[in-house]
């Protein structure tokens, strides 16, 4: 099972992005708050969540739920 962070750090590494890059495609102007998320040192936000579902075209449960996993073929 992964939390939200392994999940993020997941599918950012699997769409070859950088923590700058994800935070730039997410309206963030500093990388900080994603590299807290991917280490669990902090809780996502909502807004950030739905951001992150758009972005990566996956269900907002498949992120936040522990027991749910990614669907990692379609990542390949």
């Amino acid at each position: 099972m992964q939390g939200f962070g392994q999940k993020l750090r997941t599918l950012r590494l699997r769409q070859h992005m950088t923590l700058k890059d994800l935070a730039k495609a997410t309206g963030l102007t500093a990388h900080g708050y994603i590299s807290e998320l991917e280490t669990g040192k902090k809780m996502p936000t909502t807004d950030f969540v739905l951001k992150i579902a758009r972005l990566f075209n996956v269900t907002t449960d498949q992120l936040l739920k522990d027991e749910l996993e990614l669907d990692t073929d379609r990542f390949s």
